[in-house]
């Protein structure tokens, strides 16, 4: 391990700890060259969960996107950060039951959509016209009758 300090690639481990859940490892280092000390963390590398674009392409699945695209969409709206949270955590437990460990842009797109038409009705619109990239007014006007359509109900 290479110290922070002054670059010296010897060291020697003073103390490990296993977390609570036993997933990481915190090691405390003393520098054999200039005695300081410091600490490093020791975990399994996983294979990372992806997200399928619609071109094809995969990418690693970030939940602060997820988020980041809530928060757009609720903007000044009367929905609290502890429900956009739990909208999140719905989407990363579904994708980590998945067997694949794969999840399409489509199907998360679709989860939030659900969710944010639950919390809240514009900001439910808002996500939508960006997701769906309506192509016209009429498109636009058929969603939002659907929408109040389903209020009656």
């Amino acid at each position: 391990m290479k110290c922070p300090y002054c670059g010296h690639l010897g060291d020697k481990v003073v103390d490990s700890r296993e977390s609570r859940e036993g997933e990481v490892i915190r090691r405390r280092r003393e520098c054999l060259e200039c005695g300081k000390r410091f600490t490093s963390y020791e975990r399994i590398d996983e294979i990372p969960y992806m997200v399928v674009k619609k071109d094809g392409r995969r990418e690693r699945f970030e939940r602060q996107k997820v988020v980041s695209g809530l928060l757009k969409a609720c903007e000044k709206r009367p929905v609290s950060v502890a429900a956009l949270e739990r909208v999140a955590d719905r989407i990363e437990a579904a994708l980590v039951d998945r067997a694949e460990r794969e999840l399409s842009t489509h199907e998360i797109g679709s989860m939030v959509m659900d969710d944010l038409r639950r919390l809240d009705k514009v900001a439910y619109v808002r996500f939508a016209s960006v997701y769906r990239h309506f192509r016209d007014i009429g498109e636009f006007m058929t969603e939002l009758e659907d929408l109040l359509n389903t209020n009656k109900e």
